[in-house]
């Protein structure tokens, strides 16, 4: 709809974009390169930890795309409310076991059938992931003892046959905590922190740049405000732009000011108690 009139060659604010539009903040590098490090040598588990919005997930989905050959089946579980017997079941089905055998569907049989796919997985030279978003929300629904005995399954060498990434929340850290057995397990704590003033503009700038954008479009001011409103969070940054795009487009600006982002953030992103 703003496209031509801010002279665009495509959105810069989608929530989820192509490679080009992403932005890589030192933290999330940081972040990068220690997930990395646990996938690229096979260790047992990592966490991500974050408030919302801040691109967990989305970093998760890029370690995914530019993996190894060798790395895979990623396996994501955005956190289903379902039992541990579940859970297992899920899994063995998603990785392409056999057909449960009698008794079916304990969780005995199971683990069977996840460690029989995951050693053929291994066998073919491959290495498992399983990334579960929500993880916080793990203890409420009993499932931490459940996903700490798929660590135990291991090829002939004792190779381990997958890496578990958690993806939550920071309460999933203290969580973690409550369970000594499974958090000596975790290999990696990574967190990613919302951005910077400098972070914010450099993300800001980086999208309009990628979109196409060949002058000036938000003000240093008005990035300031972009920053200040959204706390520094990826989500809400580019919620606040895009409607700050559309409205400035419907109000024929020449430029994106401060206070015409402070009046989006008023009248379309705030809700009024």
């Amino acid at each position: 709809m703003y496209l031509d009139y801010w002279q665009l060659d495509a959105k810069p604010f989608e929530p989820h974009c192509a490679p080009q539009f992403v932005v890589a903040s030192p933290g999330r590098l940081a972040a990068q390169h220690k997930l990395r490090y646990v996938l690229d040598n096979r260790r047992s588990a990592a966490v991500l930890a974050g408030l919302p919005g801040v691109g967990k997930t989305d970093l998760a989905a890029a370690l995914a795309d530019e993996a190894d050959a060798s790395l895979g089946p990623f396996l994501p579980v955005v956190f289903p409310q379902m039992s541990d017997r579940e859970l297992l079941v899920f899994l063995a089905e998603q990785f392409g076991a056999p057909p449960a055998e009698v008794p079916r569907h304990t969780v005995e049989e199971s683990l069977r059938r996840l460690e029989f796919v995951l050693r053929e997985n291994s066998r073919r030279g491959r290495h498992a992931v399983v990334v579960v978003d929500e993880a916080h929300l793990l203890e409420d629904a009993g499932l931490v003892e459940p996903l700490r005995l798929l660590l135990n399954l291991t090829g002939p060498r004792r190779e381990g046959l997958l890496t578990l990434l958690l993806v939550g929340q920071p309460t999933v850290l203290p969580m973690l905590a409550r369970y000594p057995a499974f958090d000596q397990r975790i290999d990696v704590k990574a967190i990613l922190h919302p951005f910077t003033l400098e972070e914010t503009t450099r993300y800001v700038l980086g999208r309009l740049h990628a979109a196409g954008a060949t002058r000036e479009i938000f003000t240093e001011e008005a990035v300031t405000a972009v920053h200040q409103l959204a706390a520094g969070t990826a989500r809400r940054i580019n919620r606040l732009c895009d409607l700050a795009l559309l409205v400035g487009y419907a109000s024929q600006c020449d430029v994106i000011d401060a206070p015409q982002v402070q009046a989006v953030s008023d009248d379309l992103v705030v809700v009024p108690a």
